[in-house]
């Protein structure tokens, strides 16, 4: 797992991502353009065979109209037309008569080449040339010279002759011209069978690449590239597109011949039809090679461009964690990475300046910290100063005067002392309000009276330091003073409505406050500032504060009740259970 992690670069990723990319794009491009070029190289392919099939037809249509030609010039020939007329007219034709026909056909046949012999029969099938007693029916079979009969005239192509496979035999009737055209005769031509060879051995010497196969009407091979024994015949009557011969394939194409019925099939190996398509399979393979290679060592190089900043960003990094943050030299001709190298020479400077205001807070927090030490003295000065007096007024007789200064030690001791308390009981709390009480009394003489309630179950629920206090100063300064006559303060607390809440309220009967005045009070309070340029309202606003620090969303702020003339009310809510457990700490204490 470790070494597959360290194989997890952004190098190799970046290398492995393009080759992977590119060796995509190599084999989609390759695959369409073999799949397209192969479908042309095909269609190329067999192009050039229908051509030279067609070439092929045409050389042997012509061979053809040179042999029928050639019979129509014998039919016509006034000495054989004589002597057929004879015949028709029941004289038979003399041996020398017969014996010049020999002349005849030797000047014809010195015109074309593969011509064997020319026969001439009369219409009872007697033969008069060559110079023999031998049948028409007996060389040539009886459907073969109806056939004839049938084409009035024209030359009719047979085939191989039955006995004799190296010659090929056509037949045509003669007509005679000054007979009405009737029926004089039948002349035969026997033609030698390489007549029919349409390519030339040295072809084949040199790497032709088609074969030929000319076949008569009976499936019988008159021309072929082929010998006998490969079978090529019978391949070819079944009609296959592709046969194999001698074990090569060759791909088949047909052309049927119009004047005589036979069939060419020219043949090309497949593997000359698809040696387009394996050159083209190599380039292919060669140009992915080269360009997978040539891919190989750009997306090297790249990658190599890429991360060689980051590894050097990354140690500059690393440094940290020895305690030296030091910015990074190096530079790169990437616009990116070169951002990111300044981004984080900025942000070390930044941090570096971070680190001198940490370290010059921590000397002053030192420096504070020693202070606070020796701050502590002045309040045991004064609370012995205290205590030096009330013994003083003890032994006068001032016992009144004795119990304010008690009094005023314990306010201060709660106040200053124990600077780091933040959390007491409800109890405590109230006995510190009770202190204020009684000095705001020896003050105000017989102007000021105060009662505290508390329901039992409320005496430990914890509340923040110094909370209380300012609402009962705030009922004194702005109720019970700004009254003629005594004024009376009710600290109340007790379970709120709802479960697992205390409700802490204070109520003056002083001149109370009108609803402009409540609004006022209210946007100064939620604002934490004062209502007026002597303080009115900054101890109000102070509570508020503190209740939302403390206690968040769980309390419902500073409330205020008043109406003109009846006095106001100032109380808050808070849960039960929060802030800590301090009251058997202070239970403890106060054994």
């Amino acid at each position: 797992m470790v070494k597959l992690g360290r194989l997890n670069t952004l190098r190799n990723q970046i290398f492995i991502g393009f080759l992977l990319v590119m060796l995509i794009v190599l084999a989609l491009a390759g695959f369409f353009m073999y799949d397209r070029v192969s479908v042309l190289l095909r269609n190329s392919a067999e192009r050039h065979i229908q051509q030279i099939a067609v070439q092929t037809t045409g050389k042997l249509e012509a061979l053809l109209r040179q042999i029928d030609m050639l019979a129509t010039q014998v039919a016509t020939n006034g000495s054989v037309q004589r002597m057929l007329s004879q015949e028709q007219a029941g004289q038979r034709t003399s041996f020398d008569e017969r014996q010049s026909l020999q002349q005849i056909a030797s000047n014809y046949q010195a015109y074309v080449t593969g011509i064997r012999s020319l026969e001439l029969y009369t219409t009872d099938y007697r033969r008069l040339f060559p110079l023999d007693d031998a049948s028409l029916n007996s060389r040539i079979p009886e459907e073969w010279i109806a056939q004839a009969d049938r084409e009035q005239g024209r030359l009719v192509w047979i085939g191989l002759d039955p006995h004799d496979s190296d010659v090929v035999i056509a037949i045509r009737r003669v007509r005679l011209m000054d007979r009405s055209y009737s029926h004089g005769g039948y002349l035969t031509v026997r033609i030698e069978r390489n007549y029919f060879e349409l390519t030339e051995s040295s072809e084949r010497e040199d790497g032709l690449r088609e074969a030929m196969v000319l076949l008569d009407g009976e499936g019988r091979a008159i021309a072929s590239n082929f010998s006998p024994a490969s079978g090529v015949q019978d391949k070819l009557a079944r009609g296959e597109e592709t046969i194999s011969v001698d074990g090569s394939s060759y791909l088949v194409i047909r052309q049927q011949s119009e004047t005589t019925g036979w069939m060419l099939a020219i043949l090309m190996p497949v593997d000359y039809s698809t040696e387009g398509i394996s050159v083209l399979r190599t380039a292919i393979v060669v140009s992915g090679v080269v360009g997978g290679l040539l891919f190989l060592v750009l997306t090297f190089i790249l990658s190599t461009m890429i991360t060689r900043p980051i590894l050097n960003l990354m140690k500059a990094m690393r440094g940290a964690r020895f305690g030296s943050l030091k910015p990074n030299q190096n530079t790169s001709a990437t616009m990116e990475i070169d951002e990111l190298n300044n981004t984080y020479n900025q942000m070390v400077a930044h941090l570096n300046e971070l680190i001198e205001v940490v370290y010059q807070k921590e000397i002053t927090q030192s420096r504070t910290e020693l202070k606070a030490l020796q701050a502590q003295i002045n309040p045991h000065f004064l609370f012995n100063t205290l205590e030096a007096f009330y013994w003083a007024l003890e032994d006068k007789g001032e016992e009144e005067l004795a119990q304010i200064v008690v009094a005023m030690s314990g306010l201060f001791r709660y106040v200053i002392g124990r600077p780091d308390e933040e959390w007491v009981s409800i109890r405590d709390e109230l006995e510190h309000a009770e202190r204020y009480l009684q000095i705001m009394g020896m003050r105000m003489v017989d102007r000021l009276s105060w009662r505290i309630e508390i329901e039992e179950a409320c005496r430990n629920v914890p509340i923040p330091k110094l909370l209380i206090q300012p609402l009962v100063e705030n009922a004194i300064l702005h109720g019970v003073e700004q009254k003629i006559g005594q004024g009376e303060v009710v600290l109340r607390v007790q379970a709120a409505e709802r479960s697992g809440y205390t409700s802490v309220m204070v109520t003056d009967d002083g001149p109370g406050l009108d609803e402009s005045t409540i609004r006022e009070l209210t946007k100064a309070i939620a604002e934490g500032r004062s209502l007026s340029s002597k303080g009115s309202g900054i101890g109000l606003a102070n509570v508020e504060r503190r209740l939302r620090l403390y206690y968040e969303s769980r309390t419902t702020g500073l409330r205020t009740y008043s109406r003109e003339g009846e006095g106001a009310s100032f109380g808050f809510e808070i849960p039960n259970e929060y802030g800590g457990e301090k009251n058997d700490e202070n239970d403890i204490d106060r054994g």
